[in-house]
């Protein structure tokens, strides 16, 4: 069985300029994980709920430690943690465009590999996705579950 077979050929994309905060929605309303990131019908990233969590990353206070709920009494943990630079941190985020947070180096298959070869690329470089190109075009995408549904069918 070929990719084309099992592949879905209506894309959701976005673009490296687009926001992180579009992307977010796109996802949720899509209720997909990762999407292609796409310039001039060329696979330039991919972008997954993996990186955007990797946003919300609180950034290091400089060996915080965190008290055991006895010592929260005597502790005024507000002095520990600089609040605002963590809450300006969490807006600016969705701001920042795609480019800089995509993987940009894309794992792709062709419309006539098979689905062993999608399988072997997603599960060495554990992934969830494949964009499918065709002469540097994206053409479709192939999921872990769409190659699922195609082993169904054998």
């Amino acid at each position: 069985m070929k990719v084309k077979d099992v592949m879905n050929p209506d894309v959701i994309v976005c673009g490296p300029e687009d926001t992180i905060g579009d992307v977010a929605r796109l996802l949720k309303q899509n209720n997909i994980s990762g999407l292609p990131v796409v310039e001039d019908d060329r696979v330039v990233g991919v972008v997954s709920e993996g990186d955007l969590l990797k946003l919300l990353e609180v950034p290091d206070h400089k060996g915080l430690w965190l008290p055991s709920p006895f010592e929260v009494i005597e502790v005024p943990i507000r002095e520990l943690i600089n609040w605002e630079d963590t809450k300006r941190m969490l807006d600016d985020v969705g701001s920042k465009s795609v480019e800089e947070i995509m993987k940009k180096k894309v794992h792709t298959v062709s419309p006539e590999d098979s689905i062993e070869k999608a399988s072997e690329l997603i599960t060495r470089y554990k992934i969830n996705r494949l964009p499918v190109v065709e002469n540097n075009k994206l053409v479709g995408i192939v999921t872990r579950g769409d190659i699922i549904r195609g082993l169904g069918k054998l």
